[in-house]
């Protein structure tokens, strides 16, 4: 404990305010297996290119909402009417391109389920179905892509979803657990390290 009582752990370097610390400590880099939670980070993931992540945090409440609890079949329903009243909400990123690409991802992501069974055996895929553990000493060592994220970008590309470059679906991989990139000083890493064994 620091002085002001106020635990004092080792996190990864961008892990250092209110709003992402709880994010870090709970959820980045948790093996996430739902279908509704993975399609929630896709989404989430492409809204953020260009923006910081704490943006996206920030907004994630709102976007709950108004994405309908992120459920894909509704948000392939979607149409110009439901467009325009997002493209007016501040509690979301407002752009035309970002919002139109989540209803075209969600008809991708239920093709995907219809064909694997759920979007979980898809992507996991890419890792071999069990998480990656990766050992970086400093954030500066966090590769942005790798051949693994170039082959989901690739094949999600193929299938018709937008927003899910390299860089984009290396991040989701991150997020998902798909690879633990916490920082071995990082108190989460060898806890991540032995639940993915």
């Amino acid at each position: 404990m620091s002085a002001a009582g106020v635990e004092t752990r080792n996190r990864c370097h961008w892990a250092t305010r209110e709003l992402n610390i709880p994010y870090h400590d709970g959820e980045w880099g948790v093996p996430l297996h739902e279908d509704r939670g993975l399609f929630e980070l896709l989404i989430l993931e492409g809204a953020q290119a260009g923006l910081s992540w704490d943006t996206v945090l920030l907004k994630r409440p709102r976007y709950r909402v108004v994405f309908d609890g992120f459920d894909a079949n509704k948000v392939a329903r979607y149409d110009q009417k439901k467009v325009r009243q997002l493209l007016k909400d501040p509690g979301i990123i407002r752009n035309r391109l970002k919002i139109s690409a989540a209803i075209s991802n969600a008809q991708a992501f239920l093709n995907v389920q219809e064909e694997f069974g759920s979007f979980d055996n898809y992507i996991w895929q890419f890792v071999g179905g069990k998480p990656k553990q990766n050992a970086w000493k400093t954030h500066k060592q966090v590769p942005a892509k790798t051949a693994e994220s170039d082959a989901m970008s690739k094949d999600l590309r193929k299938r018709g979803f937008r927003f899910v470059g390299s860089t984009i679906c290396y991040a989701f991989m991150q997020a998902t657990g798909m690879v633990n990139d916490h920082l071995v000083h990082c108190f989460r890493y060898e806890e991540l390290e032995e639940a993915g064994r």
